[in-house]
């Protein structure tokens, strides 16, 4: 009951429609007030009520003529509330406590702080008609490419020599780098350096490098004209291969088939299953041979040459004596020395050459028509090539006069990056086994690993998803 005669308190205070003593009279209580004083002088003594009558009813001036009216003090006919004070300080009173704070002070809407998070399970279905912000389909995302590299290792005693290959890297993730007569081999996973072998006599060297596709087996050419062949696990020798008059400065592998060029400008391939190893030569080039390369599906070797040259050559025929007619391609384009080359992993007809300081230009050569796609003047050395498949990109390392690294966008050939660092040229390069990292050496005796071609984690799962399944059928059809 008490809640009750509260609330009829309350009410009673804020109402409005309650007699008020301060207000202005009201219209009607002035027009019933003026007529009752009118009748009161008509009946009194010593004034006639037609008198009174007339005078009340005639005005003594012209309504029409009064510039300036002023309203009396009883007010318009407007009613306007007036609250007096202690009337709000009692409203104020019961507010704070009622709700524990006072009403002036209170806040309609407040936009502030974070939104609440919906009930775990809700589902909106309302669909967005129209959203001002974009879309993550519409946001290209950039990709960060390092300018300074990942790691640098130590090479001294390298050999400043443009036409050899001193540096290879396996499937095994283990970097193969030639010394001037010695051969290190370092653990990318490990961090741990090996020394695998050592020239007997000083005044050799080794000049070309190369792993088979399992990273089992390191193919090493030397400047005694041999190709010697390791067991790299259990730092064995397997055999030494004599068959050139002049250094080995290229080799290339090819299932059981290890492919040597040499300074003579012949190219021998070497079936290494067989005692009589030497199997074929070819004899496309005049000068020496310092590229080897290849293609990823074992059909094309390509080969360039101190002559300027880059030829193409089918596979090899076993049983076959040597014939230059087998050539396929040969290309003359090209006014310096054929070094760098390089097949495209997911375009196996096309393959990509670097020329010397006296051309400096890639080539991109489509080998089953025999034409130049497109070509590039870098305005400088070019001395090696590897298309990296993360991005589809083509890197080249370069000498006179840049000494540096550049990464083009493949097939418009726009520069995407470039990396510097190296105090001379740069001799080599060769891409790690996950396709994201780029070891380079070059003549300032180190070694630089760039890190410049990680994958986005999200597509990298969706690879390995993928990978995973593929394999899974595979097994599946064995079985």
């Amino acid at each position: 009951m008490a809640q009750f005669g509260f609330e009829n308190d309350i009410h009673s205070i804020l109402k409005l429609d309650m007699p008020i003593t301060n207000a202005p009279m009201a219209r009607w209580q002035r027009k019933a007030s003026s007529s009752n004083t009118s009748a009161l002088n008509g009946l009194s003594p010593g004034k006639a009520a037609n008198v009174s009558l007339s005078s009340s009813k005639t005005p003594s001036k012209t309504p029409g003529k009064n510039k300036k009216q002023t309203p009396s003090k009883m007010g318009g006919d407007r009613f306007i509330p007036i609250r007096n004070g202690k009337q709000m300080d009692v409203a104020i009173t019961w507010s704070m406590s009622l709700n524990g704070y006072n009403i002036e002070d209170a806040k309609i809407l407040h936009l502030g702080g974070k939104p609440l998070n919906a009930p775990e399970g809700y589902q909106n279905n309302l669909k967005v008609l129209y959203s001002q912000a974009t879309t993550p389909a519409s946001v290209k995302k950039t990709r960060y490419i390092s300018s300074t590299p990942d790691r640098i290792l130590d090479a001294p005693d390298l050999r400043n020599d443009f036409y050899l290959n001193l540096l290879d890297w396996s499937s095994r993730n283990v970097l193969a780098v030639a010394l001037h007569n010695s051969v290190y081999l370092w653990d990318a996973t490990q961090g741990d350096i090996t020394l695998l072998m050592k020239l007997e006599r000083e005044e050799d060297y080794i000049c070309s490098l190369s792993w088979t596709k399992e990273g089992s087996y390191l193919a090493i050419g030397t400047s005694d004209c041999k190709v010697q062949l390791w067991d790299v696990e259990n730092q064995k020798r397997l055999r030494s291969m004599a068959s050139h008059t002049a250094r080995v400065g290229s080799l290339s592998w090819n299932d059981h088939i290890l492919s040597s060029g040499s300074r003579s400008g012949h190219i021998h391939h070497h079936d290494v299953r067989m005692a009589d190893h030497h199997i074929f030569t070819l004899t496309g080039h005049s000068q020496e041979v310092c590229g080897l390369k290849w293609s990823p599906d074992g059909r094309y070797l390509a080969s360039g040459g101190n002559d300027n040259l880059v030829c193409v050559w089918p596979r090899v025929q076993e049983g076959s004596a040597s014939n230059d007619s087998q050539l396929i391609r040969c290309w003359s384009e090209h006014q310096g020395a054929v070094k760098a080359l390089a097949w495209c992993p997911w375009q196996s007809n096309i393959l990509a050459s670097g020329g010397g300081t006296s051309d400096r230009h890639i080539r991109i050569w489509n080998v089953n028509s025999g034409s130049c796609i497109s070509s590039l003047d870098t305005q400088s050395q070019i001395s090696s090539l590897v298309f990296a498949p993360n991005y589809k990109e083509l890197v080249s390392a370069h000498g006179y006069a840049h000494n540096n690294v550049a990464i083009w966008k493949y097939p418009s050939l726009t520069k995407v990056a470039e990396l510097n660092g190296h105090e001379d040229r740069v001799l080599n390069l060769t891409l790690s086994p996950d396709c994201s990292t780029v070891a380079t050496i070059a003549g300032d005796e180190t070694i630089r690993l760039w890190k410049s071609f990680e994958v986005d984690p999200v597509k990298k799962k969706a690879k390995e998803r993928m990978v995973k399944s593929t394999s899974s059928v595979i097994h599946q059809s064995i079985r």
